[in-house]
């Protein structure tokens, strides 16, 4: 049957389909769907699935019960990978007992992350196969398939969605009927899980051999198939990017022979000869890097063909951000010297300027206002760090000065502290970053003497990527019932000796407590703790405006930020978006914002 599905969804159903067993991650956009769509049948299909605190946890929890013979998915964006690197890379040469699937999604653009890194190239830095949907139905089909050639090869295996194929929707041929009855596993002892040098040096070589494996199953591969054409120039195309040449020859109203490549590395070098010695001429269309390009160009060097070969290297495309149907256009019309007018452009009148800002009522507008004011006239540097609070760089609270990775704002402020020992660092990270990789940073602080604040914006949930569960809270992925780690005796078990949790909607308590904070020698940790204003199932009383008493300062417009407030006839105007946080009526000099009705 068919169903409607989002790509991240369908990838989903492809797990399903191979009875997975094993589920793990750490959310991050665009990738954190497939997670919650698998948590939400884990109960019913019988298998297990976990938030991890980090996507290394994530990776080593999931490798753990492949190597007792289980099907394990791990999911997590493109900046994870990085933190998953460490046992990725020994795990290429220990391999693996049972499918070991990791879910990749890569983010051109980028849309919601702090680079662009194409996983295809740390595929190849790894030696591992990775598969290139171009749509949600291929993306089931491959992660489904994924588990087979990762069983095959004893290597993980890499699937590899971009954004587009996440997010966008298609009718999917799926089953309803999944094996619900899990295969035998048992964890079989062997030096050959303990990677010491000898057997690294042994398992290396037997990875360079996997390489050919890995092309073999290639070449037999579907996701790999040659469309023909009329022409003796062709098209090699990756991804999502296939979708954009389809379209872009419709619009242009001709055909070329066109190589579709699901499988980007290694290269299939047998499908590719049969399709090259058919040209002339080819252009390599691939968002990012020029992972397959590089690769043609090693084939057809090895091989002795004549073709001559575009594509980024000779800069027809980009390496940078998303391709678009327009760009591709572009890029066919001067490959193939075609005699296209120019379509005249239509003058469009410029879109309105919509800079993202924190929710009205966010308690993370009221926890920099704070720090804010009790470092005034301190020059302090403000360390910021992955999450919905980065926008604390917005005006005009600018209170993030830097934003480096999860778990960075602690460490770079001690780099900070170290070059200005007599500058106040203020850092700033999230309750479910602290868990993800910002303790060591806290350990390390502690232990080398810093002299920092971090402060814990604990909005109770994982806000960002759609309020997922972290060890803090009382319930794990599934919804069920845990005992909650506490970031504050966390924070003094790290050896932290000032510890402090307060309400950022109580400004007075909490100006106390930042100003105390910011006075103490050595590290000092302040948890503001209130959850995220998006899971308020009941508004607080909304906040108006008593004009006879309104000075028309402009301090709650013009030190909040709040989208709530904006400029009116006769003074500032709290609009509908306000659910009462309180933070501009605690700040107001002349006591003019009040609660609930019309006041004239």
């Amino acid at each position: 049957m068919k169903k409607l599905l989002m790509g991240n969804e369908a990838i989903a159903y492809g797990a399903m389909e191979a009875g997975v067993q094993v589920v793990t991650g750490y959310p991050g956009t665009p990738s954190s769907e497939v997670f919650s769509t698998l948590a939400a049948k884990a109960e019913e299909l019988g298998f297990h699935a976990q938030w991890s605190v980090n996507e290394k946890v994530a990776l080593e929890v999931a490798a753990g019960a492949a190597y007792a013979g289980a099907r394990a998915l791990v999911t997590m964006k493109q900046v994870g990978l990085n933190v998953a690197a460490d046992p990725l890379m020994t795990l290429a040469y220990i391999g693996v007992k049972g499918g070991l699937v990791l879910v990749v999604a890569d983010d051109p653009g980028p849309h919601s992350s702090q680079n662009e890194q194409d996983t295809r190239k740390f595929a190849q830095f790894a030696k591992l196969p990775v598969l290139d949907p171009a749509s949600p139905q291929e993306a089931k089909e491959m992660t489904r398939v994924a588990f087979d050639i990762s069983e095959a090869l004893g290597l993980p295996v890499i699937v590899r969605p971009t954004t587009r194929t996440c997010h966008v929707c298609q009718d999917v041929e799926v089953t309803e009927k999944f094996n619900r009855n899990p295969r035998q596993v048992k964890f079989e002892k062997s030096p050959n899980w303990v990677i010491f040098p000898s057997l690294a040096s042994k398992r290396h070589k037997w990875l360079n051999q996997q390489q050919q494996q890995i092309e073999n199953i290639f070449a037999a591969s579907p996701f790999n198939q040659v469309i023909p054409g009329s022409r003796y120039s062709g098209v090699v195309t990756s991804g999502v990017a296939y979708n954009y040449v389809k379209e872009a020859l419709d619009l242009l109203g001709i055909d070329v022979p066109i190589l579709k490549i699901g499988t980007p590395y290694p290269l299939p070098v047998s499908i590719t000869l049969q399709f090259l010695d058919k040209i002339d001429r080819v252009l390599v269309v691939e968002e990012q890097e020029p992972v397959v390009e590089e690769q043609l160009i090693k084939i057809i060097w090895q091989h002795r063909r004549p073709i001559v070969l575009r594509g980024k290297h000779n800069n027809l495309l980009p390496r940078e951000g998303e391709l678009n149907v327009d760009q591709v256009k572009q890029a066919l019309i001067q490959f193939l010297k075609l005699n296209v007018p120019r379509e005249e452009e239509k003058q469009l009148p410029p879109l309105p300027v919509r800079p993202p800002v924190l929710c009205a009522g966010c308690p993370h507008r009221a926890s920099f206002y704070a720090l804010k004011q009790a470092a005034q006239g301190t020059d302090a540097i403000f360390t910021g760090d992955i999450g919905c609070y980065t926008l604390g760089n917005m005006a005009p609270l600018n209170a993030v000065d830097t934003c480096l990775c999860m778990g960075a704002s602690i460490t770079i402020g001690c780099g900070l502290q170290l070059a200005e020992p007599d500058r106040p660092v203020v850092a700033f990270l999230g309750d479910s970053t602290f868990f993800h990789t910002g303790i060591p940073g806290l350990i390390n602080a502690v232990h080398n003497g810093s002299r920092l604040t971090l402060v814990v914006l604990d909005n109770r949930t994982t806000a960002m990527t759609g309020h997922q569960s972290h060890p803090g809270l009382n319930r794990n992925a599934t919804g069920q019932p845990v005992e909650p780690l506490d970031i504050a005796r966390l924070a003094e078990a790290c050896g932290v000796s000032w510890v402090k949790v307060v309400d950022p909607y109580d400004f007075t308590s909490a100006l106390a407590a930042a100003k105390e904070a910011l006075n103490r020698d050595g590290v000092s940790v302040l948890v503001m703790r209130r959850e995220c204003v998006a899971l308020v199932k009941e508004r607080r009383s909304a906040k108006v405006v008593d004009y006879e008493k309104c000075l028309d300062c402009g301090l709650c417009l013009e030190e909040l930020g709040c989208p709530a407030i904006s400029r009116g006839d006769q003074g500032p105007v709290i609009g509908a978006a306000c659910n009462g946080c309180e933070l501009c009526s605690q700040i107001c000099p002349a006591g003019a914002i009040i609660s609930g009705g019309e006041v004239r």
